[in-house]
């Protein structure tokens, strides 16, 4: 398909961009140009809100039955699934991730997420009777409004859809500002949106920069923000949400512990972190990026990982070889070479990679934007490399005394999104989850479920995306009393 690259979706209707300001898209494997795509400004994503208020304030969608709006959202669920291996390549093309991840776990969790917002907006009662101690009640749900969703680069499909789907179902208008640094997927998924055919005003895809994002956050026609991002960003936009009470929830970053119990199978575990560990090159909120290992078979731990970690296939994300690519651009590369030096200078021993190894000495990796897959060693879990969020090929493995001091070490941390602990004692296994502050935990494995809620504890965000609790977020509750009960189950349908 050729991407609409100089042109915005605004409302649902195709629109030249109104300056020459334009983002060059580069392969972070070798280089070359993919694209050049038109970068949204303040004066699109006022056009866009305003469009959006007035589908929202004077249109049907949000008082259309909600089975309507189900049935447009499936006829894009269904033409999305058409183009899965189109989306992979592009998203690989663009970021980095190995296209065997971009079929699974990038465009092929799409039809998932759909599944599971539609499954619940099939499910919620729109208006229901209650029981009270005053007599029977009204509650109805209706739509928060217009949204402004900005997403980042990492996994862009499932964050944007993690929004646009839930926010549509529940009969909102959207902006959705998507990353400069994975423009093109956004466009595609707009021809999509085009495609099918939504009201007039109820949907706009723009790709943007901080400039823009500012400007949609800060909006007086914005009902609530949606973010996916960085903390430190995350804050400022909870900052700026606060000041006006416009709704926010913002999915941040991760600093996943994995606990390793003295009787786990060493094998399966290691195997299973290949994945959770270095899921998308280490381009991961919720990879398990800290490794907790008993102190009794701390070597062996070590040694295990690093026999792993030696056999990874690195090289051209577009190889169906290939296990880690590079990361999405020179920026990112530089920050986690970065990481790496810190690691060496606290003390933390490399195991393998590292700043000596940071890009591969041979194969297709020699140019672009790769790091080494490292595992450090003797990491104190206040080390830098232990706390904060590296977003690279990057695993830091901490010794720990018994299952009360590793739910102290995995527990102590800004963060709290995802976790995992791998052992052979399921009724450990539950003791032990119970005692950590996060958001997801896996008992030997991990993998967000898309019917579940994702999102996490402390400066891993606020709020919960996927599924009923992803839905419940676009939606606001009102209490109708003082109705003759006869007329609250008259009025009482499941639609808006």
């Amino acid at each position: 398909m050729n991407l609409r690259t100089t042109e915005h979706l605004i409302g649902g209707r195709w629109t030249p961009a109104t300056t020459t300001d334009q983002i060059v898209v580069r392969s972070p494997h070798d280089g070359h140009v993919l694209d050049r795509v038109a970068l949204a400004n303040t004066a699109d994503i006022d056009r866009a809100v305003g469009v959006a208020r007035s589908a929202f304030d004077q249109g049907d969608w949000p008082r259309m039955p909600a089975s309507e709006r189900a049935a447009l959202v499936g006829r894009l669920a269904q033409r999305y699934g058409s183009s899965l291996e189109e989306m992979a390549q592009l998203i690989s093309s663009e970021n980095g991730s190995p296209i065997s991840f971009s079929r699974l776990g990038q465009a092929g969790a799409v039809p998932l997420l759909f599944t599971g917002f539609l499954d619940a907006a099939g499910a919620m009662a729109w208006e229901e009777p209650v029981e009270t101690m005053f007599g029977t009640q009204l509650l109805r749900r209706q739509a928060v409004g217009v949204v402004g969703a900005i997403t980042a680069w990492n996994v862009p499909q499932i964050l944007i859809v993690a929004k646009l789907a839930p926010a549509l179902l529940a009969g909102c208008s959207i902006v959705v500002k998507a990353s400069p640094d994975a423009p093109l997927d956004a466009l595609l998924l707009a021809e999509m949106v085009h495609e099918v055919g939504f009201p007039s005003g109820v949907v706009s895809i723009v790709v943007g920069g901080a400039a823009a994002g500012r400007a949609l956050v800060d909006h007086a026609g914005v009902d609530k923000v949606a973010f996916t991002g960085s903390s430190a960003v995350g804050r400022e936009i909870a900052s700026v949400c606060g000041r006006n009470l416009t709704r926010c929830s913002v999915e941040l970053g991760g600093k996943s512990a994995a606990i390793i119990l003295d009787d786990a199978d060493l094998d399966r575990t290691v195997a299973g972190l290949r994945f959770a560990s270095f899921m998308n090159n280490g381009q991961a909120c919720a990879a398990q990026t800290r490794v907790l290992a008993p102190r009794s078979r701390y070597d062996d731990v070590v040694e295990a990982l690093v026999a792993s970690v030696s056999t990874f296939v690195v090289g051209d994300p577009l190889d169906d070889a290939t296990e880690i690519g590079p990361l999405v651009n020179e920026r990112q590369r530089d920050r986690v070479e970065e990481y790496l030096r810190i690691g060496v200078g606290e003390g933390a021993v490399v195991a393998i990679g590292g700043p000596a190894a940071t890009r591969p000495a041979d194969g297709p990796a020699t140019t672009g934007c790769y790091v080494a897959p490292t595992v450090f060693a003797e990491v104190d879990n206040a080390m830098r490399v232990a706390q904060e969020e590296i977003f690279g090929p990057v695993v830091a493995v901490i010794p720990y005394d018994g299952d009360a001091d590793a739910a102290r070490l995995a527990n102590q941390s800004v963060y709290g999104l995802g976790g995992s602990i791998w052992t052979a004692d399921q009724d450990r296994a539950a003791a032990l989850a119970r005692r950590l502050r996060t958001g997801m935990i896996g008992v030997n494995q991990f993998g967000p479920s898309t019917d579940m809620p994702f999102g996490g504890f402390k400066a891993s965000g606020i709020g919960r995306e996927y599924g009923a609790h992803g839905l419940a977020e676009y939606v606001e509750l009102t209490t109708i009393h003082g109705l003759k009960a006869d007329r609250i189950q008259a009025s009482s349908r499941p639609t808006p």
